[in-house]
């Protein structure tokens, strides 16, 4: 996988592009993120995997936010660019409510025509190089582009979510942002495409795997992070990364 960083002028709404090209057919772990992503696929076939087999997904697919893990099949000699955009990013791009996305991938042209997602497919297919590829979607997300000024206010909720890592009354902070609790949650989600308390708990989890804790202290984490035990935070655990605390910090992949 290469990373490859936005144009300026889309910096403030897009973190990075990732490209992805398996030789070989290989399953990735995909665990929750806090932000939005498109994967234009340009190659082959991408599948999730599910208990009953494998579902196929859109050449062009816009995620929202998770709280469970997502297992993807990459078909050999597949080939795909991510668009993973800021935490407050992506509603510069769409005008439609984005909360209805939460644990959801659907097909990009539920928001924009297909004829135009068809272009840039095509485009896409006959790209030579990273450079290339990255220049056609930038084009096409430019074009997109809706307004140029993050939402400040849900910007600094976030902040101070990430700087007490998860752990934070929704309540007190809407409070302290002198904004009253329901305008709060439906501006966040406007914005984010999560509630803050699902977006938390994103969060809390995330800087859990960040710290990547030794198996005698996972009690010590649990209840650091607000846990009443150990059982309630291997729960939420497995939902997020699909296997146990010890099982997942042993294994080590996931992206």
């Amino acid at each position: 996988m290469k990373t490859y960083t936005p144009a300026v002028i889309l910096r403030p709404f897009i973190k990075a592009y990732k490209i992805i090209e398996s030789r070989d057919e290989r399953i990735n772990r995909v665990i929750p993120n806090t932000s939005f992503a498109i994967a234009f696929r340009f190659r082959g076939q991408i599948s999730y995997i599910t208990e009953t087999g494998k579902t196929a997904l859109p050449a062009a697919t816009f995620s929202g936010l998770r709280k469970s893990v997502r297992l993807i099949n990459y078909a050999a000699q597949t080939a795909a660019l991510i668009v993973q955009f800021e935490e407050t990013g992506v509603s510069a791009f769409f005008r439609q409510p984005l909360q209805a996305l939460f644990e959801e991938s659907i097909s990009l042209d539920n928001f924009f025509p297909s004829s135009e997602i068809s272009i840039v497919e095509e485009r896409l297919a006959k790209a030579t190089n990273d450079l290339a590829t990255i220049a056609i979607v930038e084009q096409f997300l430019y074009s997109k582009l809706d307004h140029n000024k993050p939402d400040k206010l849900v910007s600094e909720a976030i902040a101070r979510i990430h700087s007490n890592h998860g752990i934070i009354k929704i309540n007190d902070l809407a409070q302290s942002l002198y904004i009253s609790n329901d305008a709060f949650e439906k501006r966040f989600r406007k914005v984010v495409g999560a509630t803050p308390k699902q977006f938390s708990s994103i969060v809390k989890i995330k800087t859990i795997i960040d710290q990547n804790p030794a198996p005698s202290t996972f009690t010590e984490i649990a209840l650091e992070h607000g846990y009443y035990d150990q059982p309630h935070f291997n729960k939420d655990f497995k939902l997020f990364t699909g296997q146990t605390p010890t099982e997942f910090f042993k294994s080590g992949q996931y992206w």
